[in-house]
């Protein structure tokens, strides 16, 4: 992203510009410090300020972390800037570990990408001013600072979870960057161990304004039985991770303009991963004034922006479970997939360990592909058509572990989702905006989008193509298009009736 002149830079520190948080980071040459623009800290002299479009450049550049406004608190903006899919993606695969680990390395990111590692590499540094390398080691540092800072985990827990090889690199990495021991950092009164069965809190900042009662409705609209409950203004689920299980329960803080997770999982190396899956999910790394003008831009449109401020396209905790829920909910109500998914569930589903649950409901995970591939049948009540189309989706994602990771052009992955047996143009749409975070998708032939652009002309329903040709001025973000236009009545969020059929099947 090119970043504004300095002089604009500047006077967002000066106003400490609430807008610019997560989007710029400034160095202090006289302190060797680098900022968010939110600092509380004195404004440095203009002379002294250098400002950077990432804090992984600012690290490369020779600058530390504040202790005051903590870089790592800022909203993660950097998937949101609008230059380049490939690198949003790759940001997406390295905040689930994908450069973590002695055999992880750029030239199988870029691999798995869809570009040359040289190529991926020239992105980065175009638009982040860091390599990837560079971006991941500067994530581990700052999600280290953020464990030390609000838990109470261990010194070697926290090295564990932020991805560090050894205790030993996790020590000296700290010391050169902040002249001290990583221990030094937190504050006495936190010095009490934190069990994993307790669960770990951390809070996740977003860009406000946040429509927390739309997103929380959505799911609970379509909880699945024994995996997730929502109560008392709070989402929780299990979840596994490497087969391992546990849960999560994520709920607002607006005044902190934050999300707040306790998760409680067995193994603390699954903890990046978790998170990363939990901004997903909640859709946190949003732009969301970028989006809004965009699409308040359409007058058709800017008074249901105007109405539902901040409103999110929420995301699905696990692709492979979000295509079979889609599946699922082919040509029947929102209230009949659930119970067909909770029924899955009781069929297919793992316990999870009581020790690492907060919430009695909370009694197995999804089923993964492997076990619903090797299942001898699905075992629901469903037409014969529907049950191969499950299985083919299980047995796709076994052979495939990246199915559902982003990869290519929009249409490149709704062309690779549409080649599995019973996935349509609809689902495969569906799975691209829910669980590969594609914000440009945009299942136009969803029966709930049509009566939405219908109400919003205040004429007879469009057909599929001419909401498509007005979508065109949505583009990159017709996702949020979408959720506004299901939001005008919330019982069509999304009701597609037709059928979704390969023209193969």
């Amino acid at each position: 992203m090119k970043l504004p002149d300095k002089v604009v830079c500047y006077r967002a520190l000066q106003s400490r510009d609430a807008r610019f948080d997560g989007l710029i980071f400034v160095g202090v040459t006289s302190t060797g410090i680098y900022c968010r623009p939110v600092c509380p800290a004195r404004t440095a002299k203009f002379e002294n300020c250098r400002f950077f479009g990432s804090a992984a450049a600012a690290q490369v550049a020779g600058f530390r972390p504040c202790l005051r406004c903590r870089p790592e608190t800022a909203p993660d903006m950097a998937s949101w800037r609008g230059t380049s899919n490939t690198v949003s993606r790759a940001l997406a695969l390295i905040a689930e570990g994908a450069l973590d680990g002695d055999a992880a390395s750029v030239e199988r990111l870029a691999e798995r990408l869809g570009v040359g590692e040289r190529q991926l590499r020239r992105l980065f540094l175009q638009h982040l001013g860091a390599s990837p390398i560079s971006v991941a080691q500067t994530r581990r540092v700052l999600f280290a600072k953020q464990l030390i800072h609000e838990t109470r985990m261990s010194m070697g827990e926290v090295a564990s979870a932020a991805g560090f090889g050894s205790t030993r690199r996790f020590n000296e990495t700290f010391q050169v960057l902040f002249h001290r021991p990583p221990s030094a950092l937190r504050r006495k009164s936190s010095t009490a161990p934190e069990a994993a069965k307790a669960g770990v809190t951390l809070r996740i900042r977003y860009r406000p304004p946040y429509d927390w009662e739309s997103i929380l409705k959505f799911f609970e609209t379509r909880a699945i039985p024994g995996v997730e409950v929502v109560e008392n203004n709070r989402y929780l689920r299990t979840v596994e991770v490497g087969g391992q299980s546990g849960s999560i329960a994520v709920w607002n803080i607006p005044e902190r303009q934050s999300l707040g997770v306790t998760i409680r999982f067995p193994n603390v190396k699954s903890l990046p991963a978790i998170v990363a899956r939990v901004r997903r999910q909640f859709d946190t790394g949003a732009d969301i004034e970028t989006i809004e003008a965009h699409l308040s831009s359409d007058p058709l449109l800017k008074p249901l922006v105007s109405r539902r401020r901040g409103l999110r396209a929420p995301g699905g905790w696990d692709g492979f479970e979000l295509a079979i829920r889609a599946i699922l909910g082919q040509q029947i109500s929102v209230i009949a997939a659930r119970g067909l998914a909770g029924r899955l569930v009781e069929l297919h589903g793992k316990p999870v360990s009581k020790e690492y649950v907060g919430h009695a409901a909370l009694t197995r995970v999804f089923p993964t592909a492997k076990r619903l591939a090797t299942a001898p049948e699905v075992g629901l009540r469903v037409p014969g058509a529907r049950q191969k189309a499950l299985k083919a989706i299980a047995q796709a994602a076994v052979a495939d572990p990246n199915l559902f990771s982003p990869f290519g052009t929009l249409e490149e992955t709704v062309e690779r989702l549409k080649t599995i047996r019973g996935v349509g143009e609809w689902t495969a749409h569906y799975i691209a905006l829910r669980a590969i975070r594609e914000m440009d998708a945009f299942p136009s032939s969803d029966i709930g989008l049509l009566r939405g652009a219908a109400a919003l002309g205040e004429g007879s329903r469009p057909n599929v193509m001419s909401l498509l040709r007005q979508a065109e001025s949505w583009r990159p973000w017709r996702a949020y298009a979408a959720q506004h236009l299901w939001a005008i009545d919330p019982v069509l969020m999304p009701t597609r009736r037709q059928s979704d059929k390969n023209p193969s099947d």
